[in-house]
């Protein structure tokens, strides 16, 4: 599995509330919270994203409330990949449950900027920053994960079995 896009770069504690703000928790619709993603930190990112594009950040993303709803909007909103320094524990299981492929690797999120063209390639864990011609090993996905975000999540992976 691989990953291919422009980044959009943002910081340290990158919030759910930020990602998904609560005003439009009233929907678990996965179009309509795309609408909304990213909004409340970067009112052009839904504009602006394409399918493919990958989110680079630094330590702590997605921390905050335990909603699945944020991963459920960066991945609607057609985002290919999350790579941070670290993620919130909470935030990186439902990642993985909804199928949003997510990596860690702290020199790629202080080595890659707004803008970059990346690949990832989620079985070696290696992330290509094609605009700068430098790469990244990130961690790879276990197998069994690979299965679970391949399948579009946990549930769909469930009942695939």
């Amino acid at each position: 599995m691989k990953a291919n896009g422009t980044v959009f770069k943002y910081g340290d504690n990158v919030d759910t509330d930020v990602i998904i703000p609560a005003r439009y928790l009233n929907s678990s619709d996965p179009a309509e919270l795309a609408k909304h993603c990213m909004e409340d930190i970067d009112p052009s990112f839904i504009s602006r994203v394409h399918p493919g594009d990958i989110i680079v950040a630094d330590k702590n993303f997605g921390c905050g409330s335990s909603r699945e709803h944020a991963p459920i909007a960066i991945k609607a909103a057609g985002v290919s990949c999350v790579i941070a320094e670290t993620f919130a524990r909470i935030f990186y299981r439902n990642a993985i449950n909804i199928g949003l492929p997510i990596i860690e690797c702290p020199e790629a999120s202080r080595g890659i900027e707004e803008g970059d063209r990346v690949e990832v390639d989620f079985d070696s864990g290696m992330i290509c920053d094609r605009t700068k011609g430098i790469s990244f090993q990130g961690q790879a996905f276990p197998e069994f994960m690979q299965k679970i975000i391949a399948a579009g999540g946990l549930i769909p992976y469930i009942n695939e079995g």
